[in-house]
């Protein structure tokens, strides 16, 4: 019995390797060593290497007998610029960022998959693992797709994985629809004319439309939008005036924040409707409103049949734990959604344990759960050898 038999997804090697990975993180487009210890650990599995995509991403290929259908499953690597907190032994050793989301988890569950699969090759098609750089808001999906990753690896569908504190590290959900929101930012400026506190009839208050606007602002989701239609908007940042001139009415109040949605038409209608309150406010206080909505991600929709498929593999995964298939979306965004838009795709859940300690997505405390490493590899290749079983 080789070793491969006894731990063939070499569990004890992939743990080691998600707790360095954790140890030194690095943010979006800047994942140099990451990268370079997914294409050495594909290369030493006999797997055909492609770098460069995306800056930092890279894309493994495996081809194995005569079938024509090819897939794509994919893994993000980076981390987020925040701090670390815990006192794990393997903790950030880099200052300000830190695998506060699992990506490490994700990567390793892949790689332990195309390891896995290289060896046993029993499938009949392609696969692309693709490893993708700075899906935390720096748009790496979308630059592995300008860098031509479907021309270049053409597929009949992608798949995504993402780690979910609150279920157990044997439980998955699949679910067809919509998953993740779209994620977008705005930006209003009201430019008034600033003036001495003690005599604001001789300007034009921009710091009072602002307060207007904030307060008017979650009226859009609660009186503009369908009921029915699941949306959320929220001002996040404002700059105005300086607290070391408390007698002083500011010219100009800056606002932004985000939008999210789960329909094109819900997202047109946000941006629609934030601009508009925006100038009608400015416009009862005689003053102007510059306004920009910044589209950067659209929603995760899982494609039915293709969600199907996934279903199927995350019952193999899981064993006798049925696998959730009435799991609510979700409000978080993932530039995964690119990669369903070019082609049909899924995005699957799968447990990280008691959303307890810090175990919440973009905590400074949270850490992947190991013991999810096994389910996701399983997964991973259930699904490929499901979807290109070869022919009988």
């Amino acid at each position: 019995m080789t070793p491969q038999d006894n731990d063939p997804f070499e569990i004890d090697t992939m743990i080691a390797l998600r707790r360095d990975l954790h140890a030194h993180p690095e943010l979006g487009f800047e994942e140099l060593r990451t990268s370079d210890i997914v294409a050495a650990q594909l290369a030493e599995a006999g797997i055909e290497v492609h770098r460069g995509l995306g800056k930092t991403g890279v894309v493994g290929t495996l081809r194995v007998g005569d079938g024509t259908r090819a897939i794509a499953l994919r893994a993000d690597m980076d981390a987020l610029a925040m701090p670390e907190l815990s006192d794990l032994p393997y903790k950030s050793t880099v200052a300000n960022t830190m695998h506060a989301c699992g990506h490490d988890g994700h990567t390793v569950m892949l790689l332990a998959a195309a390891r896995h699969l290289a060896r046993t090759r029993k499938f009949s098609g392609t696969v692309h693992f693709v490893f993708q750089p700075a899906e935390e808001g720096r748009g790496g999906a979308k630059a592995m797709i300008a860098d031509g990753l479907f021309e270049r690896f053409t597929v009949d569908a992608a798949y995504g994985l993402h780690n979910m504190p609150g279920l157990a590290t044997d439980e998955m959900a699949v679910v067809a629809g919509p998953q993740l929101a779209s994620s977008d930012s705005w930006e209003v400026t009201f430019h008034g004319v600033g003036t001495h506190g003690a005599k604001p009839h001789l300007g034009r208050d921009a710091m009072t439309a602002a307060a207007h606007f904030l307060t008017m602002i979650h009226t859009i989701v609660a009186r503009r939008i369908d009921p029915l239609q699941p949306a959320v908007v929220s001002a996040c940042a404002i700059a105005g005036g300086d607290f070391r001139a408390l007698n002083v009415i500011p010219d100009d109040v800056r606002i932004g924040g985000t939008a999210r949605a789960y329909t094109p038409a819900v997202r047109d209608q946000l941006e629609a409707e934030i601009g508009q309150l925006a100038h009608g406010v400015a416009a009862t206080f005689g003053i102007a409103a510059e306004y920009t909505f910044l589209r950067r991600i659209p929603p995760v929709v899982n494609d039915a049949d293709v969600t199907r498929r996934a279903l199927a593999a995350a019952q193999t995964a899981t064993g006798t734990r049925p696998v959730i298939t009435d799991f609510p979306p979700s409000t978080a965004g993932d530039d995964f959604a690119f990669f369903g838009a070019a082609v049909p795709g899924c995005y699957v859940w799968l447990g990280n344990g008691p959303a307890v300690d810090g175990a919440l997505h973009h905590n400074s405390r949270y850490d992947f759960n190991d013991e999810a490493i096994l389910t996701g590899a399983r997964f991973w290749t259930a699904l490929v050898e499901q979807e290109l079983r070869p022919s009988v």
